[in-house]
């Protein structure tokens, strides 16, 4: 091989190294040390979001979500999210649940989880993610990576579009957006470190109710002040235990 050749071909491997979807999984596994790393891993996480109580188990790729609170009646409800399915029992009574009833109940236990669990849940095998350019939103430069997710392992967000906003200094996720039931926008506020892993509250903001524009642009309009805070994403009284 010639010099000219060897150079090419070298050069070609730097190129191919430095994909879109290259640059993405490092971003986003740089994101993932900097908010805990595997901290997050064979851990018990608790905690309370509004009216409801959860806890959150991930042991050897094996998950369990369970969100419980009680109704007006006094009912204790609790819903239970693992690798196999969602159940969901009244006052320890297992109900039976139809096709619609399951996405409801599950789609509503993983939410929480899945926001909670950010960045760690961008490292499942469905998510496929891509960089999408760079953005200054409050003074602070950002990576910005998009993130679909494949039908299969992708759960009731595998038709959705996530977009990210990571500092460049920090690594940190500071923002996110989502089209699917808003569009969406959160800022993140009050991080806290609990057993080495970073937990974070959100201002969540929407924008007009006609507004067609995608929210890979959300970084902008949130800029120029254009869209309304609409609710705060708050977790409480958080504990992380080891699972045995």
């Amino acid at each position: 091989m010639s010099r000219f050749s060897a150079l090419l071909f070298f050069f070609c491997l730097i190129l191919s190294a430095c994909t879109p979807e290259h640059d993405a999984k490092r971003i986003i596994q740089q994101a993932i040390d900097a908010h805990g790393g595997d901290a997050y891993e064979n851990k018990r996480i608790e905690f309370d979001f509004r009216t409801f109580h959860l806890v959150l188990e991930q042991q050897g790729g094996r998950f369990q979500y369970t969100r419980t609170h009680r109704d007006s009646a006094g009912v204790l409800v609790e819903e239970v999210l693992n690798n196999t399915g969602v159940t969901r029992s009244l006052n320890g009574k297992r109900q039976t649940l139809d096709s619609a009833q399951t996405s409801k109940y599950s789609q509503a236990v993983n939410s929480v989880a899945y926001f909670v669990l950010l960045p760690h849940k961008l490292n499942d095998p469905a998510v496929m993610a891509e960089f999408a350019g760079e953005s200054q939103i409050e003074g602070q430069r950002y990576d910005k990576i998009r993130v679909r997710f494949r039908a299969e392992g992708g759960g009731n967000h595998y038709e959705d579009t996530f977009f990210y906003w990571f500092n460049q200094q920090t690594h940190t996720m500071d923002y996110l957006a989502y089209s699917e039931g808003g569009p969406r926008f959160r800022k993140a506020i009050n991080p806290q470190t609990v057993s080495g892993i970073r937990f974070q509250d959100y201002i969540n903001y929407k924008g007009d109710a006609a507004d067609t524009t995608s929210v890979g642009i959300y970084d902008q309009r949130y800029t120029a002040r254009q869209l309304t805070e609409l609710s705060r994403i708050e977790q409480k009284n958080i504990r992380v235990t080891a699972l045995p």
